[in-house]
């Protein structure tokens, strides 16, 4: 039975529906990454998960418990990091972590036996007696993720726990994620595809406030429509354009500048067909010089923008 799962979800705002019928579950010690463009509906369902919100309509269960019928019981088995992470800048670090403990009806010796392994884990000992206001913000998110999982929650949600961090800051709460990912199952919110990639092993991705796609990383990359095939032509854009597009393996073709006369293209093949051999040859029989013509690998980033944007922008 999975542990967490979402049916028919809705929410709404006024006349905006953030999200619009979800469904979607997460077994037991998955690290799953969930992704979405800005207003997709990604921090709505966080916060329907961890019980700020509550939905309009559909149900969300946790260990086969509705969270409307266990709300207690269910929010103290689940450690939230929001976007905007919302510490007491004038508490010490250590005073705010036992502060959250208290706030979840934690006692006094809980708390206590429970600090020393929260700041070892998460590498706040040098910071621990400090006020947070003197801190970093990679720091500041090391102090927000110990209080999350000081109660030893079995699902820890995060929402853009990288975010306005600095690249090494970004390493170390990435390898921080995906430590605590072996021993609790973990929802993970990010723009940054690499960190999906490095700590997930499974994807949900919403647009519009619907589920646009839901299967490991590997299989939903591999199994993406079109190969890419990068091109660089000396040739005419509009007629190399044209020519290209006319070919049976290839869907689309798209200009980007070059060099001197020569014009880049990304090429959109159909299916799983290789149209590098037919781009050869319309090369040769054209007179085009061609510099350079290689497959691109499929990537997590490619299969984002093609589910989540349209002509017009978002969908």
């Amino acid at each position: 039975m999975s542990l967490v799962v979402l049916k028919d979800v809705v929410k709404a705002f006024g006349q905006t529906v953030a999200v619009d019928e979800i469904s979607f579950s997460i077994d037991r010690g998955e690290v799953v990454g969930f992704l979405g463009p800005n207003g997709a509906g990604k921090t709505t369902t966080m916060r329907l998960l961890t019980q700020y919100l509550e939905p309009d309509a559909g149900s969300i269960e946790i260990d086969g418990l509705s969270i409307e019928d266990h709300p207690t019981e269910l929010r103290r088995r689940i450690g939230y990091l929001p976007e905007t992470n919302p510490v007491y800048r004038e508490m010490l670090a250590g005073e705010y972590i036992t502060f959250m403990g208290k706030l979840r009806g934690m006692g006094t010796d809980e708390i206590r036996s429970r600090t020393d392994d929260v700041v070892s884990q998460t590498g706040i000992e040098a910071v621990y007696y400090r006020p947070i206001n003197q801190l970093s913000k990679g720091y500041r998110q090391r102090v927000g993720l110990a209080q999350a999982i000081l109660s030893e929650p079995e699902i820890l949600i995060l929402d853009e726990p990288t975010e306005g961090l600095d690249p090494n800051q970004r390493v170390e709460i990435r390898s921080l994620i995906t430590h605590l990912g072996t021993e609790r199952t973990v929802l993970l919110s990010t723009h940054v595809m690499q960190e999906v990639q490095r700590t997930c092993s499974r994807v949900v991705i919403i647009s519009g406030g619907h589920v646009v796609a839901d299967g490991d990383v590997e299989s939903l990359v591999s199994d993406q429509s079109g190969a890419r095939v990068s091109v660089e032509l000396d040739a005419p854009e509009e007629a190399a354009i044209a020519a290209l597009e006319a070919l049976p393996s290839v869907v689309s073709a798209q200009a980007t500048p070059g060099s001197g006369s020569r014009v880049r293209f990304v090429v959109r093949g159909s299916g799983k067909e290789d149209p590098r051999g037919e781009i050869s040859a319309l090369a040769a029989e054209h007179h085009w010089p061609l510099w350079e013509l290689h497959l691109e690998q499929a990537s997590l980033e490619d299969l984002f923008r093609d589910l989540t944007v349209t002509e017009g922008g978002v969908r």
